[in-house]
């Protein structure tokens, strides 16, 4: 008998347990939160002046910085602000403060040469511009623009793009080799076919002028200036890297259709090309 009521009291234990274990108010003790990826934020810090060096010049600066909070990989942010080196602190703070250090450091050197400026002919007004835009972020392919645009003096300013397209999965700058294998010399031939698709909307008497009319090279370079949507890669090229001033940038696009059978098969699956 007693050891029937010991047989019993065990089993009962074990049934209390079984249910304690499987008791729902326990249940967030014992199981891992599921934690929603971080959300990707944009910000962006500016600077706007300008100072008068002398009775016929003045000078304006502007610069315009993306900040980019949720991004920590300290290569990718290098890539990001490939223009500024030694970047330590990538705050909105330490952003903002650099880009008073450069228009503080840019004002200086105009007025270090301020001498051999101080008699010039007519009123002038010089400029130096630079600005970040973000153009898109699909499938975790951030695309950044940069624009830099300046006048100081001479006939006409000048201004420079430079695109760049990052991969925020693996924390790197996309480079050409990672969406296409296709040879140098094949890409060179693509993009001298497909130079007349974009044109820059150059005219003159007789109306539009092409691209291929302005041409300075007889090769044109598959540079590192690219980036791509779900129809084209893109090459971004600016004024006198392969043409006459006059034709301002041209962008020349190279469809998929032109990349078959070379795409990078992981690229090509990222992107949902067919």
């Amino acid at each position: 008998m007693k050891n029937i009521i010991a047989t019993l009291a065990l089993s009962s234990f074990f049934v209390f347990s079984a249910c304690k274990k499987t008791d729902p108010k326990d249940a967030g003790q014992t199981q891992t939160e599921t934690q929603e990826p971080q959300k990707f934020i944009v910000d962006s810090v500016k600077v706007n002046d300008s100072t008068k060096i002398s009775d016929s010049l003045s000078v304006q600066y502007s610069s315009k910085f993306l900040v980019f909070p949720t991004i920590k990989d300290k290569k990718l942010l290098d890539s990001i602000y490939f223009g500024n080196k030694g970047i330590n602190d990538f705050s909105k703070e330490g952003l903002q403060n650099l880009l008073q250090k450069e228009k503080n450091e840019y004002f200086a050197s105009i007025k270090k040469d301020s001498k051999d400026l101080a008699s010039l002919p007519f009123n002038q007004d010089w400029n130096s511009d630079f600005t970040m835009t973000l153009k898109s972020n699909n499938n975790d392919f951030m695309h950044i623009e940069y624009l830099s645009s300046s006048y100081e003096g001479g006939a006409h300013g000048n201004y420079n793009y430079a695109e760049r397209v990052f991969d925020l999965k693996n924390n790197k700058k996309v480079e050409l080799k990672d969406i296409t294998s296709m040879p140098k010399n094949k890409m060179e031939g693509i993009l001298m076919k497909n130079i007349n698709k974009l044109n820059s909307g150059t005219t003159d008497a007789d109306g539009e002028v092409k691209n291929s009319d302005m041409l300075l090279v007889e090769v044109i370079p598959a540079s590192d200036n690219f980036y791509f949507d779900d129809k084209n890669l893109y090459f971004h090229y600016s004024p006198y890297e392969i043409a006459a001033y006059a034709a301002g940038d041209i962008v020349i696009p190279v469809s998929w259709e032109d990349l078959k059978g070379t795409l990078i098969p992981t690229f090509k699956e990222r992107m949902k090309i067919k």
